[in-house]
């Protein structure tokens, strides 16, 4: 097996992965729901984009996934939950143990694991006070 070396391996690791996020129970219907059949190549190629700034340090994306991930809690009635990140996680691993390993493998997992704690709290902190304390 080899590392994620360009573009293309990143093209193929998030197509894989969201390929499995949209027939996931827990995360499908959210994903499904906020992006239709029409977007969603344009939105595996930002993602691919936003790998790759990550990754490889090239300003290929541009873009706020912490605004988008507060509009999507906010559409569910702040209903996000740690669960949703660790199973989002679990199967970002996955996917990568599956067609990769090296060095950029696993900074792809570290900053993953880092990733989905900020966007968390983002979400978190910009929720109204009654659903912090509820």
């Amino acid at each position: 097996m080899n590392d994620i070396t360009n573009r293309e391996d990143v093209g193929i690791l998030v197509h894989a992965f969201y390929g499995k996020i949209r027939e996931n129970e827990m995360l499908g219907p959210i994903f499904n729901g906020h992006i239709t059949d029409e977007q969603w190549p344009a939105h595996l190629s930002k993602l691919t984009d936003f790998w790759e700034s990550n990754l490889f340090g090239v300003r290929t994306f541009r873009g706020s996934p912490s605004a988008k991930h507060v509009n999507v809690d906010k559409n569910l009635n702040h209903t996000i939950s740690q669960d949703h990140f660790a199973q989002w996680l679990q199967l970002w691993f996955e996917t990568i143990d599956e067609l990769y390993e090296g060095e950029l493998a696993t900074n792809a997992k570290d900053m993953a694991r880092r990733m989905s704690t900020g966007q968390y709290i983002h979400i978190w902190q910009n929720r109204p006070e009654e659903y912090r304390n509820g």
